[in-house]
This record gives structure tokens, C-alpha cells and sequence, in this order.
């Protein structure tokens, strides 16, 4: 497999507030890993510490109303994605958090000390390999021989190496330039790379300002998860595991209020990350709002199987694993089957 660095840009062409999103990979450029306290929530003799990341959890409950009543602390830690707050789960820092479909497996793979308790189930729209409008490429099988631009380790990286599959090429077949998106939406603008594999919000604010369109979608190609992740010590703590089942079913209820209420959202989370209400409002629509929370099963546990087998298979993870032993299944009898399909709010956006 090859892989190019391309120099980071000196400037951003366009405002890119947001820290990495869940769906994230690797550290972000600076390499700012750790988790930042950001406030306590709540009241009584017990503390959940939450790992989040800008515009996550905490945005989401606050917006909903959901920590106006807590019987417990929650104290809040903020990091750039999902593979620094899986570290810290690991290490016993924290004590839950929400990523995407993809660090767990690489966190699996290094033999972490976690366990995936609930999962959301969304489209995929968001997920997608871009192109400029200019661009000749009109299918994904017309990607070898290209460079494209990815977040190792992130679920774009996912949806990128199975849709090359799915057009009969490999990863040898094109040339992956593995970027945070920062450096990867200016190498985008530039003509540095040919195509972009990334996720919601980023899609929207490419497709919005950067001159952008759809190549392909995730949607039939990536099974559209994200997780809560607990550490097993937390699990094994019956106080803690009280209130872990409280917090996911506020969760749960937030995200409800979510897809009932997107301009709502919309405006609440642009004004957490900065990004412009028009791009906050399509992301929710594509994608941040059609997620219906589900239980972490066996069809939820073989389809994150397959994304460990891929990436073991082309040695992106050192070995593969059953996913299965990292799912703690005891909050799965109030959730809904992780087959639920997603919302939708009509035509995608």
C-alpha cells in the first residue's frame, strides 16, 4: 500500500472550528490527544466521568433537556476523537464515551480494557468519497491510480477500503494520503488529492463550500453504527452501572428529541463547534439525526467483525479478534435490535 504525505497547508481555506468527530480516527494534527475537563453536571455522591468530543454527548443532552434532573455527577472530559477517549477508557480515566464504528476495533486489536454496552444505528450518506464538480471521476471504479485523502484508523477509512472492493480494486490500487480532516480539506481544494474519504458534518461543509460532490456514499457499504464504550471497571461497579443504564436511555431520549426537532439542534450544535447553521442543519438531516439507538447484538457484533477481519486482512491491525468479547450485553433488553432501520427526513440532503 502506498502513502504520500502531503505538507500541511499553512492556512485553512475554509473555518474548520470542529474538533474531530466521532467518527474520527487518529489525533488530531496537533496531536492534542488527551482529554480536556470541560464542567460537572448534576448533583449527589456519585461521579460518571464522560469522555466526549466537541459538540457530542454533552451538546446533545444539554440541548435536549436531558441534564436538567441528574441524580448523579457526570464530569466531563473533552477529546479530539474517538481512539485518545478509547485510551482513556482503557486506562481507567474514563469511565463511558460515545465513537464511531471503527476505533473499537483498532482498540480491540491493541487488546484495550473496554466493552461496547449500547450502539446508534444511522444513514450513511454522510459518510462519502468526494470529488471536485469538475472532476472526470464519475464511479468509484475509476479511482485506481488516484490519490485520495483519508483519516487512518477513522470509519471513512472503513468506507473507503470497502467501496473500493465493492468496484473491484484494492488499497495497492490507489494512493492513500492518510490526513486529519483539517489538512485534508485544504489538500481537497487545492487539487492535492483526488478524491476524499469523510464523514458528516465534513461532507456537508465540503459539498456547501469546498466545491464538492458526491463520488459514492457509504449507504449499503458500512453498516452505520457508533457505540457507547465502557470501561470494565465501571461495569463492574453496581452504583456506576445504574446510572450507565440512566445515562444511555437519556440518551436515548435525546435522540429522539433530535429527530423531531433538527432546526433546533441544527442551531444548538453549530453554535457549540462553529460551524454554519446551513451545513449544522444539512449534517442533521443526512445524517446526525436519523439515528434510532439499538442494542449491541449478533448482527451489530458480525458486522463489526467484518470491519476487523478487513482491516486485518490488508494489516492495518496487527491481528483479528472476536469482537464479541469486548460487548458487555446487559443493557441490550431495552433497546431496539440494531437491524432498526435509521430515520429518515425524506430525500437526502
Amino acid at each position: 500500500m502506498r502513502a504520500r504525505p502531503i505538507a500541511p497547508a499553512a492556512a485553512l481555506l475554509l473555518p474548520l472550528t470542529l474538533l474531530l468527530a466521532a467518527c474520527g480516527g487518529a489525533s488530531g494534527a496537533k496531536g492534542a490527544g488527551g482529554g480536556t475537563g470541560s464542567g460537572t453536571d448534576g448533583k449527589g455522591s456519585l461521579t460518571l466521568n464522560v469522555g466526549d468530543q466537541k459538540g457530542g454527548s454533552e451538546a446533545l443532552l444539554r440541548a435536549a433537556g436531558e441534564l436538567d434532573d441528574l441524580p448523579y455527577k457526570i464530569k466531563w472530559s473533552t477529546f479530539t476523537s474517538g481512539p485518545p477517549l478509547l485510551e482513556a477508557i482503557n486506562a481507567g480515566a474514563v469511565d463511558v464515551g460515545g465513537v464511531g464504528n471503527t476505533p473499537p476495533v483498532f482498540a480491540a486489536a491493541a487488546k484495550s480494557k473496554i466493552k461496547v454496552i449500547a450502539g446508534t444505528h444511522s444513514r450513511s450518506d454522510g459518510e462519502a468519497i468526494l470529488v471536485k464538480k469538475g472532476s472526470p471521476l464519475k464511479q468509484p471504479s475509476q479511482l485506481k491510480g488516484k490519490s485520495i485523502a483519508v483519516a487512518q484508523g477513522s470509519s471513512a477509512h472503513y468506507q473507503l477500503i470497502a467501496s473500493l472492493k465493492k468496484a473491484g480494486l484494492t488499497p495497492k490500487d490507489v494512493t492513500l494520503n492518510y490526513l486529519q480532516p483539517a489538512d485534508a480539506l485544504a489538500a481537497f481544494t487545492r487539487g492535492k488529492v483526488d478524491a476524499w474519504a469523510v464523514w458528516d458534518p465534513y461532507t456537508s461543509q465540503a459539498l456547501d463550500q469546498a466545491g464538492a460532490r458526491v463520488l459514492t456514499t457509504g449507504q449499503g457499504v458500512v453498516n452505520g453504527l457508533s457505540f457507547q464504550v465502557a470501561a470494565p471497571a465501571a461495569l463492574d461497579d453496581k452504583k456506576k452501572t445504574a446510572a450507565l443504564k440512566d445515562y444511555t436511555d437519556r440518551l436515548r431520549r435525546a435522540q429522539n428529541w433530535v429527530f423531531k426537532h433538527p432546526d433546533v439542534w441544527a442551531k444548538a450544535w453549530a453554535k457549540e463547534t462553529g460551524l454554519p447553521d446551513k451545513v449544522a442543519l444539512d449534517a442533521v438531516k443526512r445524517t446526525r439525526g436519523t439515528a434510532v439507538t439499538v442494542a449491541v447484538d449478533k448482527a451489530a457484533i458480525a458486522s463489526e467483525q467484518q470491519i476487523a477481519d478487513s482491516f486485518a486482512a490488508v494489516k492495518l491491525i496487527p491481528r483479528s479478534f472476536r469482537f464479541g468479547d469486548f460487548v458487555d450485553p446487559r443493557f441490550n433488553g431495552g433497546l431496539q435490535p440494531s437491524s432498526t432501520a435509521p430515520r429518515t427526513y425524506g430525500k437526502a440532503h
